[in-house]
């Protein structure tokens, strides 16, 4: 039974309703490695065979895809260096996609600025610098409706219920919060533009692991309303057992795809990127 927060619904990010395997935005193929191909349809949000870097230096991702589809945790992990934050980047608009393509909701948005897509429904949380330090709490969520021009206190009472402990401290400025509180009002902020797909850049850096356990439980407890959420993590494990796709890049090349279990299972990935 619903209390009326969509962000404590009932539904599991396994649900069957959500993950349609059958329809629009039925999950990616499962290949050990390899080029990835999109299923018929087609996810969510899609970084297609993306090859690109930064400006006029060398390229660092190479036909690199990700994707998620709607209610699903997708991660993205793999060794320092890998590009696993440049290929959320480059979802996002923030750097040269020389060729490929991104998708949201069957749109091309390759040429979109990161503003235009945030207009269009992407939310995005980068590693650092990611909340107005001398501003309140309560300010940092009012930031997060700028694109809004309905009432957005249903939205701001649901980011509440999600994080209680921002509710708390909302008149409090936000720079004297914890480094896990900081993390949840720059995740509240997100959710206040009421995103169709959230990206969150290591979420849990910095973190102790028992605030690392929590976020990742309101990060499920996000994903359950069925907005997609695509992370990079360097806690790889963890970030894997909440995942129901997970992408191991190796020097900007799709290494390793497969569920989140899979990933877990796989002696090689378990050898070489999960410490055995």
């Amino acid at each position: 039974m619903s209390n009326g927060n969509p962000y404590q619904d009932d539904r599991g990010n396994k649900d069957r309703s959500i993950t349609n395997p059958a329809g629009q935005g039925s999950q990616m193929p499962r290949s050990k490695s390899g080029k990835v191909t999109a299923a018929p349809g087609g996810p969510f949000l899609i970084g297609e065979a993306m090859t690109g870097g930064y400006g006029k230096g060398p390229d660092i991702l190479h036909d690199c895809t990700i994707a998620v589809d709607r209610g699903e945790i997708a991660v993205i992990v793999g060794p320092n260096g890998a590009g696993k934050s440049t290929a959320m980047k480059a979802v996002f608009g923030m750097l040269d996609v020389r060729s490929g393509r991104v998708l949201l909701d069957g749109e091309d948005i390759t040429a979109l600025t990161p503003q235009d897509r945030v207009v269009k429904g992407m939310g995005f949380v980068p590693q650092t610098s990611n909340i107005f330090t001398s501003m309140t709490v309560e300010e940092n969520l009012e930031m997060g409706a700028f694109i809004r021009s309905d009432d957005f206190r249903d939205t701001m009472a649901q980011v509440y219920d999600l994080f209680p402990i921002l509710k708390e401290k909302r008149y409090q400025a936000a720079g004297e919060l914890s480094g896990g509180q900081r993390q949840q009002v720059a995740v509240g902020r997100a959710l206040m533009t009421k995103p169709k797909v959230l990206m969150l850049d290591e979420p849990t850096a910095g973190v102790s692991p028992i605030v690392m356990d929590e976020l990742f439980d309101r990060i499920i407890e996000v994903a359950r309303t069925g907005i997609p959420i695509l992370m990079v993590e360097q806690n790889a494990r963890q970030a894997l057992e909440i995942a129901d796709k997970g992408y191991v890049l190796v020097q900007g090349r799709n290494a390793f795809t497969d569920t989140g279990k899979a990933l877990m299972a796989d002696p090689e990935v378990r050898k070489s990127f999960l410490g055995g």
